[in-house]
């Protein structure tokens, strides 16, 4: 047997009924020699790990832009904390890991500069409109390897694509990944509110603190704790009293951090870059790079610009701005 087929093995007689096997996969768009080494799943989260648009996500805004700490989390510490803590929940319950470890690391591929203000402002300004789910998936169906994109297992795109919100992913691991998801970035921002100065520790409801805990490491662990504890028969859920709690925690949140004045200050100047960035290469087509021209000649010049601007780290979109739009001094 090759080390693949022993694993295979492992998951027929280890993991639970309501796991994903591996073997069982329902394949790939364009079909492909097995590896002798990895597992289809295990080969995909390799080939996300390695692509261009996860390297990009440790410059693209995870709540705060564009943040000159270097603690504060960005799209991508924000995609491995996410990993971190769909693994633990998809191990506890004897689910296929590395499944949950892909779509983990590609959940996010699609995101904006800027974080959610990005994403509304090509909603708003394109006709196409703009879902950065649906982006991720483009990203790997499409634009990653030169247009080839990476040829992923259905499983892992239908978790990407189903990681947010709308219909639910086809396979438990991909809607422990959406859980996950939801517990990181609510705690993870209120680590970076409380570094940035926007709340603290003390302001967070107590009736949330006593039951979830008053530290970050001890909400994480009640959250992932109560859903190990409480799923069964492949339906996710946490202990009642935790969830309410959660949720409370996810509703003090939008109040004082998702829409608060001083933590979003700059995200008008965010959304009005992106649409003067949009609006200029959908009215100048031929300034796109040249990887994009194939995309507009095949899908227009409204799917090619949201490819580009997408892609861009905060950096890049800001640089991109000031070279077409600030006047430079002579001879500089």
């Amino acid at each position: 047997m090759t080390p693949r087929e022993v694993t295979q093995a492992f998951e027929l007689q280890q993991l639970s009924p309501y796991a994903s096997l591996s073997a069982k996969t329902k394949g790939r768009r364009q079909p492909e020699e097995e590896c002798p080494l990895r597992t289809p799943y295990q080969r995909d989260r390799d080939r996300i790990l390695h692509c261009k648009s996860f390297r990009r996500l440790k410059h693209k805004t995870q709540v705060f832009l564009a943040p000159e700490g270097d603690h504060y989390r960005t799209r991508l510490t924000h995609t491995l904390e996410v990993a971190q803590i769909a693994r633990t929940i998809a191990r506890a319950l004897r689910l296929n890991e590395d499944l949950t470890e892909a779509v983990s690391l590609g959940h996010d591929l699609g995101h904006t500069p800027f974080g959610h203000a990005g994403e509304r402002a090509l909603n708003q300004v394109s006709p196409l409109g703009f879902r950065h789910y649906e982006q991720s998936v483009r990203v790997v169906e499409r634009l990653e390897k030169d247009g080839e994109g990476l040829n992923l297992t259905w499983e892992v795109r239908n978790g990407i694509l189903c990681h947010t919100c709308g219909e639910e992913a086809a396979t438990v691991e991909g809607r422990i990944v959406r859980l996950a998801d939801r517990i990181a970035y609510i705690n993870h921002d209120i680590d970076d509110a409380i570094r940035g100065g926007v709340l603290t520790e003390e302001e967070i409801p107590a009736e949330v603190r006593a039951v979830l805990g008053a530290r970050h490491s001890a909400r994480i662990g009640t959250l992932t704790q109560s859903v190990v504890e409480n799923s069964n028969e492949g339906t996710l859920k946490m202990q009642p009293q935790v969830a309410e709690a959660f949720s409370k925690l996810h509703a003090f949140m939008y109040d004082r951090v998702y829409f608060n004045s001083r933590a979003k200050a700059e995200e008008g100047k965010a959304e009005d870059l992106i649409k003067r960035l949009y609006e200029f290469f959908t009215a100048r087509p031929e300034k796109l790079p040249g990887e994009f021209a194939a995309i507009r000649e095949e899908e227009g010049k409204e799917r090619a610009t949201l490819d580009y601007i997408a892609g861009m780290s905060d950096y890049y979109a800001i640089e991109t701005f000031q070279r077409l739009f600030v006047p430079r001094g002579w001879g500089r």
